[in-house]
C-alpha cells in the first residue's frame, strides 16, 4: 500500500565526524595483483619460510649428492659390516648388506624427487588441458572428459598400479619413467577436476566477456584470460600432489612393483629393511624419516600457498 509518510534522514556534519588516519585512502599506491598480494602474505608466514628452506635443501641434496657424502652408496658394501653401528665416516651405520645408510639416503633423494617432480609436471599438462577444455566449453566435451576421468578416478592407485605394472612392456622396462607413467595415468583426474571447477568460476567473469566482445577468440580468451585467473587452486593442488606422488613411489617400491632393486630410492631401502626391523630398526627408521620430512615439507608449502591464494579457505 502506497503511503505519503516522509522519513527524515540525519547526516552528521563533517566537523563532528572527522576522518581518522586509518580511514585515509592511499590514492598513490597502485593496487596489488593476486600474486603480489600472495607473495606479501607468504614472506611473512613462518610456515612458508620453513617449508621453502626445507624444500630448497632437499633439491640441493638431490642435485648435488656429492656435497653431502663422498661414500659410494653401493660400492664398498661388506657383509662384515652387516647391521653395523655408526662409525667414523658412516654416521648412521650400515644396512643388512653392509652398505652405508647415510650415503644411500642422500643418493636415494634423487630418484624419489624425480618421480614426484616429473609426475606433477605431466599431470599438470594433461589434467589442466582436459579440465580447462571441459570447464570452458561444457556440453559434450565436458561430459566425455568427466566420464573418462571418473573411470580413472574410481580406480585405487595401488590396485591400478598393480595392474599396469604387470603389462609386458611395463614389466620389462621397470624404472623411474615407468613409475612416472603409472602415476600420471592414475593421477590426472584429480587435477582435471580442480581445473574444471576453477575455469567454470572464471569463464563468465566481466573481463572475459569484455575480451570476447573485443574479438578475442574462445581459445584465446581461455588461454589469455581464464587460465591465468584460475591458477591459484591448481598450484596449491600441484604442490600437495608432489608429496603424494613421492609417497606413492615409495609405496609401490615397498610392494616390489615400483623401482627395480638396482635403482636407489627410499622405498627400496624401506622394503629391504623389513628383514632387520626387529634386530636393527634404525635401518628402517632413517629412510622413513627422510621420506616423511620431504612429504611434510611439500604439504606445509601447499597449506601456506592455499592460505595466501585463497584467504576464504581459512574461514571455512
Amino acid at each position: 500500500m502506497k503511503t505519503n509518510r516522509k522519513f527524515e534522514h540525519f547526516v552528521a556534519p563533517v566537523e563532528e565526524t572527522p576522518l581518522l588516519a586509518t580511514d585515509a585512502v592511499k590514492v598513490d599506491d597502485a593496487p596489488l595483483s593476486l600474486w603480489a598480494d600472495a607473495w606479501r602474505k607468504l614472506r611473512r608466514r613462518p610456515l612458508f619460510i620453513i617449508s621453502a628452506v626445507m624444500i630448497a635443501l632437499i633439491i640441493v641434496v638431490a642435485v648435488f649428492p656429492g656435497l653431502f657424502t663422498q661414500v659410494a652408496p653401493d660400492n664398498g658394501c661388506e657383509l662384515a659390516n652387516s647391521n653395523g653401528a655408526p662409525a667414523e665416516g658412516h654416521p648412521l651405520g650400515f644396512t643388512f648388506q653392509g652398505c652405508d645408510i647415510y650415503s644411500r639416503i642422500i643418493h636415494g633423494t634423487q630418484a624419489s624427487l624425480m618421480v614426484g617432480v616429473f609426475s606433477v609436471i605431466s599431470v599438470l599438462i594433461i589434467g589442466v588441458t582436459l579440465g580447462a577444455l571441459a570447464g570452458f566449453f561444457g556440453g559434450w566435451v565436458d561430459t566425455v572428459i568427466a566420464r573418462l576421468g571418473d573411470i580413472f578416478f574410481a580406480l585405487p592407485i595401488v590396485l591400478g598400479a598393480l595392474v599396469l605394472t604387470q603389462l609386458p612392456l611395463m614389466r620389462e622396462n621397470r624404472g623411474v619413467w615407468t613409475v612416472v607413467l603409472v602415476l600420471v595415468v592414475l593421477g590426472w583426474p584429480q587435477m582435471a577436476r580442480i581445473t574444471r571447477g576453477a575455469v567454470i568460476e572464471v569463464r563468465n567473469a566481466d573481463f572475459v566477456t569484455a575480451a570476447r566482445s573485443l574479438g578475442v577468440s574462445r581459445i584465446g580468451s581461455l588461454v589469455s584470460h581464464v587460465l591465468p585467473n584460475a591458477l591459484a587452486p591448481i598450484i596449491v593442488l600441484a604442490t600437495m600432489e608432489l608429496g603424494v606422488f613421492i609417497v606413492a613411489e615409495a609405496t609401490l617400491s615397498f610392494l616390489g612393483i615400483g623401482m627395480p632393486g638396482s635403482v636407489m630410492s627410499w622405498g627400496n631401502d624401506i622394503s629391504a629393511a623389513q628383514s632387520s626391523i626387529r634386530t636393527n630398526p634404525a635401518v628402517l627408521l632413517y629412510p622413513a624419516t627422510a621420506l616423511s620430512i620431504t612429504v611434510l615439507s611439500f604439504i606445509m608449502l601447499g597449506d601456506a600457498l592455499r592460505d595466501a591464494l585463497d584467504p576464504k579457505s581459512r574461514q571455512r
